[in-house]
């Protein structure tokens, strides 16, 4: 009988394969991710005019009220809406082009958010943005940095659909507060998995947070060159991934 008639015969064997190659992932990748989003979103922020870079919420917020107060223009938090859809899309594209699914699809796309993160770094250094924040050098880094958050957004989507959000905490601290509410209560949990839920989103807020504040430490200290950073997690995730396959492949 051939491997994909057993496979078929007994899925369930399958999905429990799946199961425990991707829980290896989501106890270090989905982590990682969220602290370079928070050393991305402040790194933009504090160098790049007050632009979100991971947090494209921010910036809805921030058109909105342009819209409506008719306030100083800055082109880059208009752009970053259209730019963070269009590489999104890309994304999408390059993956059904590639024709790869799950563990390397996700290999190819953390190569892909590297390779952004360092072209941020890379042109960072030669032209100092910082200097002019609202400037045309500062917007094209922004561009840059979103490309590569709009690359993570969709890596995660595309590869690990369970695991919670990297960089909206919002949701994620929603579901540590039901969570903490649900595990200290006396009734029916009003929630099934709390547990699991505290479990998998406490390390994304805190690594979120981590980023952000080694972020800003990093920009007081190197300025332009606190992208280097986030460069060096990203590559780390890209590591982590050829470890996780190649450690599946031996088994």
């Amino acid at each position: 009988m051939s491997t994909t008639d057993s496979d078929a015969m007994h899925p369930s064997a399958s999905l429990t394969h799946d199961g425990l190659a991707r829980s290896g992932l989501e106890k270090r990748l989905p982590t990682l991710l969220s602290v370079i989003a928070g050393m991305v979103d402040l790194t933009g922020y504090l160098t790049l005019g007050n632009l979100f870079t991971a947090h494209i919420t921010g910036n809805l917020v921030v058109v909105g009220a342009l819209v409506v107060r008719r306030g100083r223009i800055n082109p880059p938090q208009i752009l970053a809406i259209p730019v963070f859809m269009l590489a999104v899309a890309a994304t999408w594209v390059l993956a059904t082009a590639s024709r790869r699914r799950g563990p390397s699809l996700m290999r190819l796309l953390l190569l892909i958010q590297f390779l952004l993160l360092a072209g941020v770094l890379i042109f960072s250094v030669i032209t100092k943005p910082s200097a002019n924040p609202h400037g045309l050098m500062a917007g094209i880094a922004a561009m840059i940095a979103i490309s590569a958050m709009a690359c993570q957004f969709a890596l995660l989507r595309l590869t690990l659909p369970v695991a919670p959000s990297t960089a909206v905490m919002t949701g994620n601290l929603t579901n540590i507060v039901l969570s903490v509410m649900d595990r200290h209560s006396r009734t029916q949990p009003l929630i099934a998995g709390d547990t699991e839920r505290f479990r998998s989103t406490l390390p994304l807020l805190l690594g979120f947070f981590a980023g952000c504040v080694v972020a800003a430490a990093a920009v007081s200290l190197l300025r332009d060159s606190a992208w280097s950073f986030p460069v060096a997690l990203a590559g780390v995730a890209v590591v982590l991934r050829w470890e996780d396959e190649g450690t599946n492949n031996h088994k």
